[in-house]
C-alpha cells in the first residue's frame, strides 16, 4: 500500500466559476466548475487512483479489498455493521473537496445522521468543515440563524421571502476555517474558495436560493418542511473557529467532532505524518511537498490532496524550497 492520490471529479453548478482552473490547475476544460470532489465514495461519485499498483481502482473497491489496510481494523469494523444500511455500509465515511463560489450558494441546511439514515434511500448525516483558500474583499459566509431567531420567524421570514434577515454572517478572510455541524442553516456566498470536509452525504435540503432560476428558467425546488425539520433552532449564530496549537507539534487543531479532527500546519522542515493506526487525507493549501513512497512523478501543490492509508505507519513529508501549507484530515478512533 502507498499514498493514494484520485483523479478529481467536477461538479458543474450553476453557481461555479472558472477559478478551479485558474487559480489551482484544475483540468475544468471551458465550462465553469462548482466543485472538485478530490476524495469521495458515494454511489456513483467515485474517486479513482491516479497512479501506482492501483491505478484505475475505485475507491469503493479499495475498501472491499483493503478496508483493514486502509482505514485500521477499528474505523472498518463499525462501517461495516450489521445495523448500518446495505447502502451505506463500507463506504469510505467523509468526501473532500474545493469549491469555487462564483455567486452565492443557496441557502441550505443538511439533516443529522438519524434523519438521514430514515430518507429513501438512506444517507449520512451531513456535517462539514470549511477553510477559507482565498476571499475577495466583502465576501460573506452565512452560518447560522440570528440568535433568538425561533421556527416560528423564520417560517414567516420564508413565507415573506425575507430568509436573509434571519441569516448570521461572517466576513471571513483566508486561513479562517468554519464549522458547519448537521441541523445549521448556512450558504457560502460569491467570492470564496473553499476546501470543505463533509460526511461523504450529498443530502441537501434547500430553504431559499435568493430568487434565481436554474438552467431550465424554472426556479429550483425548495424543500422547506424537511429544511424545517432538520435545523436545529437552539444552534444560533456560528463564527470561525480559534485555532489550538497541538503541544510538541507543528499543528494547530482546527475542528474536532466525532466525524472529523481537521489540523494545519506550516511546514518547512522533513517530518512524519501518521503512524497511529489511523487513515488520513492530507490536503496542499499553500506551497509543495513530497511524500515518501508516492508513485507519482510530481510533488503535491497547490489543491492536490492525498490519502495514507493507517497500514502505512508514519509517513514522511518533505515540504519544497518555500515550505508547505498543509490540511491534516483523519477520523476519531471512537466515533
Amino acid at each position: 500500500m502507498y499514498p493514494l492520490r484520485f483523479e478529481p471529479i467536477f461538479q458543474r453548478y450553476l453557481w461555479g466559476g472558472h477559478r478551479l482552473g485558474e487559480v489551482f490547475n484544475k483540468a475544468i476544460g471551458e465550462a465553469a466548475a462548482a466543485e472538485s470532489w478530490e476524495v469521495v465514495d458515494h454511489g456513483d461519485a467515485q474517486s479513482i487512483v491516479r497512479e501506482g499498483e492501483f491505478s484505475g481502482w475505485t475507491l469503493s473497491r479499495l475498501i472491499a479489498k483493503f478496508g483493514n489496510e486502509i482505514l485500521g481494523p477499528e474505523l472498518f469494523t463499525s462501517i461495516t455493521a450489521d445495523e448500518i444500511p446495505d447502502s451505506l455500509r463500507a463506504r469510505f465515511p467523509l468526501l473532500l473537496k474545493f469549491l469555487d463560489a462564483n455567486r452565492n450558494l443557496s441557502v441550505q441546511v443538511h439533516p443529522d445522521d438519524p434523519m438521514g439514515a430514515s430518507l429513501v434511500p438512506p444517507d449520512l448525516g451531513k456535517t462539514e468543515a470549511w477553510y477559507v483558500m482565498h476571499a475577495e474583499p466583502g465576501a460573506k459566509i452565512f452560518a447560522g440563524l440570528k440568535t433568538g431567531v425561533s421556527e416560528h420567524e423564520f417560517r414567516m421570514a420564508i413565507e415573506s421571502g425575507n430568509v436573509e434577515s434571519t441569516l448570521h454572517h461572517i466576513t471571513p478572510s483566508k486561513g479562517d476555517c468554519v464549522f458547519i455541524p448537521a441541523g445549521t442553516i448556512h450558504a457560502i456566498g460569491a467570492g470564496l474558495l473553499i476546501a470543505e470536509i463533509q460526511q461523504a452525504s450529498n443530502t441537501t435540503f434547500r430553504v431559499y436560493d435568493w430568487g434565481r432560476v436554474g438552467v431550465d428558467g424554472q426556479p429550483r425546488p425548495l424543500h422547506i418542511e424537511s429544511s424545517i425539520e432538520a435545523t436545529n433552532f437552539a444552534r444560533g449564530s456560528v463564527v470561525p473557529q480559534v485555532p489550538v496549537s497541538i503541544v510538541g507539534t507543528p499543528w494547530e487543531r482546527l475542528v474536532a467532532c466525532e466525524k472529523f479532527e481537521m489540523n494545519r500546519a506550516f511546514i518547512k522542515e522533513p517530518m512524519t505524518v501518521g503512524g497511529d493506526g489511523r487513515c488520513r487525507i492530507l490536503a496542499v493549501t499553500g506551497g509543495s511537498l513530497e511524500l515518501s513512497g508516492d508513485p507519482c512523478a510530481e510533488p503535491l501543490v497547490l489543491a492536490d490532496t492525498a490519502l495514507l492509508p493507517a497500514c502505512l505507519g508514519a509517513t514522511t513529508v518533505r515540504p519544497g524550497a518555500s515550505g508547505v501549507e498543509l490540511l491534516e484530515i483523519s477520523i476519531p478512533s471512537c466515533r
